[in-house]
Parts: C-alpha cells; structure tokens; sequence
C-alpha cells in the first residue's frame, strides 16, 4: 500500500528542485542581454506551471506544498555560476549553466519516476510533469550544441 507521507516527500522535492528551476530561468532572462532571454521566460513559465500542478497534488493528498527552493550546496554553487555568468553577458555560458540546472532536474525527476514506493495517482502526476521537463532539458542541451558549432 503506497505511503502518502512518501508520495507527499517525493512531491515535496521535486517542487523544490523545480522552482529553483523557474529561480534560475528567471535569473537569466532578467539578467542578461541574451537573445533567449524571452526563451528563459517562457522557461521559467512553463516550470512555474509544473510546481504549481504538483503542489496542487500534495495540497489534495493532505499535505503542506513546498513553496520555496532547496538550500543544496550543488544548487547554490550552480545559481552562483549562472549569476556570474549573466553578469559577463557571456552566451554560451549562461547556455552552459542553464543546461547544467536542466541535467540536474532531469535526474531527479528520473529518479522520481523509479521510485517504487509512489502511489499510481502520484508517479501518473510526476511522468506528466517529467514530459515537460524532459523537453526543457532537451531544448537547452539542443541550444548549448548549437553554440559548441
């Protein structure tokens, strides 16, 4: 029998993982002179959507949503690269950074979706989201190649 404290833990992380998502997209669209920067805010959109549609899981499982982002060393250490990169208005390294950020989300979500120990409801709700992250990774490590030419 599937655990809502577990579904509600697993949740929980990966809301916090993605509005770091939406932290670092917003940091680079208002940041830099980048011609993506309306690319990084329609980023930061769509992951806003993502967090929302699995904080509102959580809230209808009985639990309190995550609202706020992780306090990682990793994840700090990469926000501090993205900033200094957007503050070199250097392209390809605020592309490199961004793709970093997405390397690290789409690993935990991957990770997510293996668990074992979700309920059906719950890994349906996070495959869902994963589609849509999945396809921001792909789009930015698609980016980060072009500049590599």
């Amino acid at each position: 029998m599937p655990d809502a404290s577990h579904d509600i833990a697993v949740l929980n992380s990966l809301i916090a993982t993605t509005i770091d998502s939406v932290n670092g997209y917003t940091e680079a669209a208002e940041n830099s002179e980048s011609r993506f920067s309306a690319l990084f805010t329609s980023r930061a959109g769509e992951r806003q959507q993502v967090a929302a549609r699995l904080q509102q899981q959580v809230a209808a499982l009985g639990g309190a949503p995550e609202d706020g982002g992780t306090l990682l060393a990793g994840a700090h250490r990469a926000f501090l690269k993205l900033k200094a990169a957007v503050t070199g208005q250097n392209e390809k390294a605020i592309i490199d950074e961004v793709e970093a950020g997405e390397d690290h989300i789409k690993a935990k979500f991957e990770d997510a979706v293996r668990d074992s120990g979700l309920s059906p409801s719950v890994r349906t709700a996070i495959e869902e989201a994963y589609s849509s992250v999945k396809e921001g990774h792909d789009e930015m490590r698609d980016l980060k190649h072009s500049l590599e030419r």
